[in-house]
């Protein structure tokens, strides 16, 4: 084993004695994290070790992260042991597939940002566990990286197993669901790509609509975000300067793949043929990105009213009982109004329900939000201007957004989970798709 690989063994150990040792502010943050993150999670040792592992690195005591009060606090630290603890503020959680099985290690593919890592253990124990992983198999991990050509890993692992199509799909989704903010967190690039595309998906919203804002029975709201979609897609088109007088067969020559690869590819989707043949001939080595189709919920295409509200950041929310919360706000004797309690506590506890939402009745209904959540709370004293972020975080409501479902993805985890669907479809030819496949990427 190399020097730097078991002295990476050595510094990991020491940071994790230090952190765990410590009282006073690093330990109220530690508790603190943790709470927050073994809530959403299942609770089990595999989890809370990932929680403390990731606390190292990406928890906060004050501006700073344990990591780097650990290296102020080491004043005895080589040059080369300063550089390995640096670097590991690039460790991620990652989802990944056994590639290649190496005389010392592994070459892992992560496949959130399908790119590779020679990984290798750093300890006699973490090699007894994992020597008898298999090509092929799935681990969930956090890995570290030793030097510019390989990486290590910086915390147990959870073991998928192999998995088909659907069940990766499934698998990709929940760490979608657990693990938002190391989505693409090796592959800035793709992360940017997915910001601008809400963005982008905004600024469509609004020379569509009219507005950030459109309210509409569940069956005419469902028509025209298809047809919303359609017109994005023709305007993607002309970005992209595709010909649309060419027949899908032309385009599949010059993007050197089969038509029946794109059509595969855009099975079960809506998506446009034609664009994705584009974007399999895409020469100029930019992130391949595709946007997924947003579908109205079919629970609310028979709703009587349906608000979708897009925003930059958020993404685009579709909300069957705004005008109804409104119309409590605008209400003088709002309590008169039939399920008002009821309707206040669903978008406090519905985790669909964000803060944007509640910040934009706040600016919309400053006075009679503060009442109506000084009696249903029961905190006289609750002010609208000073207490809504804590009210909302007590909620479990972040302040700030993940990245939304709306973003555009990568098109190889587009493809897996139509190919998934697909698979499903094959196997339970006249049932419904089980709601567990939802969990993959739209």
């Amino acid at each position: 084993m190399d020097e730097i690989l078991e002295r990476s063994h050595e510094l990991k150990q020491a940071l994790m004695d230090f952190v765990l040792d410590a009282e006073g502010d690093i330990a109220q943050a530690l508790e603190t994290y943790a709470a927050e993150r073994l809530r959403r999670g299942s609770g089990d040792n595999t989890q809370q070790d990932l929680t403390i592992d990731s606390f190292l690195i990406e928890g906060k005591v004050g501006d700073e992260s344990p990591l780097d009060l650990f290296i102020a606090s080491q004043v005895n630290l080589s040059e080369s042991d300063r550089h390995l603890l640096n670097s590991w503020h690039r460790s991620f959680m990652g989802l990944f597939a056994i590639s290649q099985i190496l005389p010392d290690g592994w070459e892992l593919l992560n496949w959130l940002t399908n790119k590779s890592y020679i990984v290798k253990p750093n300890n006699s124990q973490t090699l007894q566990a994992i020597e008898r992983l298999k090509l092929g198999e799935i681990l969930l991990t956090r890995i570290s990286p030793v030097t510019d050509n390989y990486w290590t890993f910086s915390s147990p692992y959870t073991l998928l197993g192999k998995l088909g199509k659907p069940k990766l799909a499934v698998a990709i989704g929940n760490f979608k669901e657990n693990y938002k903010h190391h989505l693409y967190s090796d592959a800035p690039d793709v992360l940017e790509a997915a910001w601008n595309s809400v963005y982008q998906y905004h600024q469509d919203f609004i020379d569509f609509f009219g507005s950030d804002e459109i309210t509409l029975p569940g069956y005419q709201l469902n028509k025209k975000i298809a047809e919303f979609q359609e017109l994005i897609t023709e305007k993607r088109l002309a970005d992209l300067g595709i010909d649309q007088t060419k027949s899908l067969s032309e385009l599949a020559i010059e993007a050197g793949v089969q038509e029946e690869d794109i059509q595969a590819a855009v099975k079960e989707t809506g998506a446009d043929a034609k664009l994705v043949s584009q974007i399999l001939n895409n020469k100029s080595g930019n992130t391949k990105m595709v946007m997924p189709k947003v579908d109205l919920p079919a629970e609310l295409k028979k709703a009587e009213q349906v608000t979708a509200i897009s925003h930059p950041r958020w993404g685009q929310m579709f909300l069957p009982t705004y005008n109804k919360f409104q119309t409590l706000l605008s209400t003088e004797d709002w309590q008169s109004v039939d399920g008002a309690e009821k309707l206040v506590r669903y978008y406090l506890e519905n985790k669909n329900i964000n803060a944007f939402i509640w910040h934009r009745l706040a600016e919309q209904y400053p006075s009679s939000l503060e009442k109506v959540l000084q009696i249903v709370l029961q905190r006289p004293n609750f002010k609208i201007s000073n207490d809504l972020d804590a009210i909302l975080q007590e909620f479990n409501k972040p302040l700030e957004p993940d990245l939304p479902d709306i973003a555009s993805v990568p098109i190889h985890l587009h493809e897996l989970f139509q190919e998934a669907v697909a698979e499903v479809h094959k196997s339970k030819p006249k049932g419904k798709i089980p709601k567990k496949a939802e969990k993959g990427f739209k």
